[in-house]
């Protein structure tokens, strides 16, 4: 018995020597990850074909203002050897998304009730819990728009305007940056990414209106700029090149142009008339220039951009004043609705005049759209852009096309798309139609831009 018992009581300080493994999350091992870079999410140390529950948290500054609390979750059944790999394994059915994905969890976020009175941006924080609740593991992942070492600084005469690089005595390629028609300085937020991929980054406003609030109709952001988005004078990239290349960070001979919706339009439209561009990125882009719109502007009557103070030839909205109209009775706003009117009621010779002669753009093309684009067929047009440019030998021409994708094209992924649709104004594609173009989308034109001014 006494022999037992010493045995026993053995085994007994043996078991409490050796370290009961705890559920681990696991992420990537250095931080913060610059957005857009390769992702990693597992779950460890689970038993083999345990269940458990992962959620995701963060708070993120929504398109009307608000900061508001968004989260996910997924249930997952770990592998023979208590693993969970998102970027392999699909979640088990009834949660937040569907699919093999480890962007799954971030981007299929959903907005929480309240607004966020003190947020902390670009934190993801996750809690793993088993099937009965109870809290596993949990922890953090911290994304970041912009390296340490990326410096600013607002160019003279270039109202709300940014310049961003790198720090170093190289002088390196450099982007011009042109927002859509939201207008003001937003497009400024771009511009630190962007020069943390090594490019020399102007974000340059051309446009400021007058902004919706909640308290009514705010003045606009940028006064010095045209509150209308009438007669934009193309040439405005003529000043930007000439005070690029003043610039002791910039290599003005590889100047690249990206521009996004009505941004992407001035861009094709710059490129067709600027021949020291090197590179145009058209995101979600239309292959004519259209009508200008603004306060006062009569219907039909004023192009969008000018050259050298001659407007350029447009397609003409139809009933583009009765669509935001419907607003007041709760109807939803659908743009694209007047533009393919308009454009389905012009003349093939008023097509054909305000066609973009992208077949002129000596320089490489990028395009990224989606058919589902609730603000104006991007999908259709960037196919039009390629098709046009691929008559003429040897342009180069970069096309992604995502049938199920809407508007908001411009991200890297990693951020909600829930929300793209809710309220009035509609702007096209399903949450993960729109995250896998961001992706996709994000990770070509990083390559396109290395090839292009690299």
């Amino acid at each position: 018995m006494n022999v037992l018992r010493r045995a026993l009581f053995a085994a007994g300080l043996l078991a409490l020597s050796v370290p009961v493994c705890a559920q681990r999350i696991d992420t990537n091992p250095q931080q913060p990850v610059l957005a857009g870079e390769p992702l990693q999410l597992a779950l460890a140390d689970l038993q083999p074909g345990q269940t458990v529950t992962l959620r995701a948290e963060r708070t993120v500054r929504t398109f009307t203002g608000p900061v508001r609390r968004f989260m996910s979750e997924a249930r997952f059944q770990a592998d023979a050897q208590g693993r969970v790999d998102l970027a392999g394994q699909a979640p088990l059915p009834g949660g937040s998304y569907a699919g093999a994905d480890v962007r799954g969890l971030l981007w299929s976020m959903r907005m929480q009730d309240g607004e966020v009175k003190e947020p902390v941006f670009n934190l993801i924080q996750f809690q793993l819990h088993d099937a009965e609740g109870k809290p596993l593991a949990q922890a953090e992942l911290r994304l970041t728009q912009s390296l340490p070492d990326v410096q600013t600084r607002k160019p003279a005469g270039f109202p709300g305007a940014l310049f961003a690089h790198r720090a170093g005595a190289a002088k390196r390629p450099a982007l011009i940056l042109l927002g859509g028609s939201e207008g003001g300085s937003a497009i400024n937020r771009d511009a630190p990414f962007w020069a943390s991929q090594g490019y020399a980054v102007l974000a340059l406003p051309y446009y400021s209106p007058r902004n919706w609030s909640p308290s009514g109709m705010q003045p606009p952001e940028l006064p010095e700029l045209p509150a209308n988005f009438v007669d934009i004078p193309i040439e405005r990239l003529e000043q930007a090149r000439a005070w690029l290349a003043e610039q002791p960070e910039v290599d003005a001979s590889r100047i690249g142009v990206q521009g996004t919706s009505k941004g992407a339009e001035f861009a094709l439209i710059a490129g067709t008339r600027l021949p020291w561009i090197k590179g145009i990125a058209a995101i979600v882009p239309s292959d004519v220039v259209w009508e200008g719109w603004g306060e006062g502007v009569e219907p039909g009557k004023r192009s969008s951009f000018a050259w050298q103070g001659q407007a350029l030839d447009f397609v003409p909205y139809k009933d583009f004043q009765q669509e935001f109209a419907g607003a007041a009775l709760g109807e939803p706003i659908v743009i694209r609705r007047p533009l393919d009117k308009g454009r389905a009621a012009a003349t093939p010779a008023q097509i054909e005049k305000a066609r973009i002669p992208v077949e002129r753009i000596a320089a490489p093309v990028f395009l990224l759209g989606g058919d589902d684009d609730q603000v104006w067929d991007s999908g259709r047009m960037a196919q039009a852009v390629a098709d046009r440019r691929a008559q003429v030998p040897g342009l180069k021409t970069v096309l992604l096309r995502h049938a199920e994708a809407g508007h908001f094209l411009g991200g890297t992924g990693t951020g909600p798309t829930t929300h793209y649709n809710e309220g009035l104004m509609k702007n096209g594609g399903t949450p993960a139609a729109n995250a896998r173009a961001q992706a996709e989308g994000h990770a070509a034109l990083k390559a396109f831009w290395a090839a292009t001014l690299n």
